[in-house]
């Protein structure tokens, strides 16, 4: 059984964006229902600087189809700053607000930073503080992106496998790829999280979809969200690899 693939951007707009993907002239308020018709899912880069608030949450149920999904960000304030300590009520408002979405609330994604070893001494005083915070997540679909290769172990990849979280695999240069993680599962969860924001001159290369090769052969039957950087070049690769 092949499972569903979805394939969109991070974020709906951009530099570059207005007279290339979007027709020249329209309005900014319009975006979302043009790229809701082109792609069926979108990450929202903004929430991970902010909570949204819970009207512009219904506006992009609004301007999307049904079926269309959103995969968002968690705000700074608990990846970053609280590091999933004393952040509770931040979580919380975050969920609720963004539930809102009702079937079109997709992956929310928890992307940490590259922690030197004054936040954390080893990784398993991270995966820790994971598994601590994981006991909390409600019954949404959630991903981990980590930015420190020294932690990608079978240790930490069980952790997010117990708890149904993916790890989301992607392309950033100081980052392995999933063909040099050798016999590693990196497929975590009942779905894959791709991201191809790395690598800007190999993106644009024509080679890309020997890249994608690398990500499909771990893919298995699970359901796939791919996610490219919001540049127009990652646009108009998306665009390519749709069709």
């Amino acid at each position: 059984m092949v499972g569903e693939i979805r394939l969109g951007t991070s974020s709906f707009t951009a530099d570059g964006w207005n007279g290339s993907f979007y027709p020249k002239g329209m309005k900014s308020a319009d975006y979302l229902g043009y790229y809701s018709r082109r792609f069926d899912t979108v990450e929202v880069d903004s929430t991970f600087y902010r909570c949204p608030t819970i009207e512009a949450v219904r506006n992009w149920a609004l301007k999307t189809p049904p079926g269309f999904i959103f995969s968002l960000k968690i705000p700074q304030t608990i990846t970053h700053q609280r590091i999933l300590v004393d952040c509770d009520r931040e979580f919380e408002e975050f969920v609720s607000t963004v539930q809102v979405l009702g079937e079109k609330l997709g992956p929310m994604v928890f992307q940490f930073p590259f922690f030197n070893e004054e936040v954390f001494t080893t990784p398993a005083q991270f995966e820790s503080r994971l598994k601590a915070f994981f006991r909390k997540l409600p019954h949404y679909r959630f991903a981990v992106e980590i930015r420190n290769k020294y932690w990608l172990k079978p240790r930490l990849l069980d952790v997010l496998r117990q708890n149904n979280v993916a790890l989301v695999l992607q392309d950033q240069s100081w980052m392995p790829h999933p063909k040099e993680l050798g016999n590693y599962d990196l497929i975590t969860a009942d779905f894959a999280y791709i991201r191809w924001l790395g690598d800007r001159k190999g993106i644009e290369k024509v080679n890309n979809d020997v890249e994608s090769d690398h990500y499909r052969s771990h893919r298995g039957t699970a359901n796939v969200g791919g996610r490219l950087r919001k540049d127009p070049e990652a646009r108009n690769y998306a665009v390519r690899l749709r069709q």
